[in-house]
């Protein structure tokens, strides 16, 4: 990108990137470093027309896997999978795709993306504990 003189790097976090949770010593510490590397390299490489961001992906992703992962847990518990929780990989990708055009006299460098329907949570700075789907990437 250095010798192109220009470029994006993105990288992906969570609400654990901001604060830590009781039992998240693990998943808090790994997301913290994360988000402190891409501020590092926002003010490095922002310079040289490289856009950095960090994204807070606030829930997890409606994909095969992550319904797989879940299936024992609904059965256990008896509750339905709400799709209202889950973000669409095509959703995901629209956040990606819009920081990747904004232009760099206005670019973002933190930008936090959730479902509408995740009940419990709130903005990464008014103090609510990690998301459940926090949790779940920290197993």
């Amino acid at each position: 990108m250095l010798p192109r003189g220009k470029g994006n790097i993105f990288f992906t976090g969570a609400t654990a990137s901001m604060r830590g949770g009781s039992g998240f010593a693990a998943f808090a510490s790994a997301k913290f470093g994360l988000r402190a590397v891409a501020q590092s390299a926002a003010r490095e490489l922002g310079p040289n027309n490289i856009h950095v961001a960090h994204l807070v992906i606030d829930s997890s992703v409606d994909t095969q896997w992550v319904r797989r992962d879940r299936e024992p847990r609904r059965r256990a518990s008896d509750r339905k999978l709400d799709p209202n929780r889950l973000m669409r990989p095509a959703a995901v990708a629209e956040a990606y795709w819009q920081l990747y055009q904004q232009p760099r006299d206005a670019w973002t460098f933190e930008h936090e993306i959730r479902p509408f329907g995740e009940s419990g949570s709130g903005s990464a700075v008014d103090g609510a504990e990690p998301s459940r789907e926090d949790a779940a990437f920290s197993r």
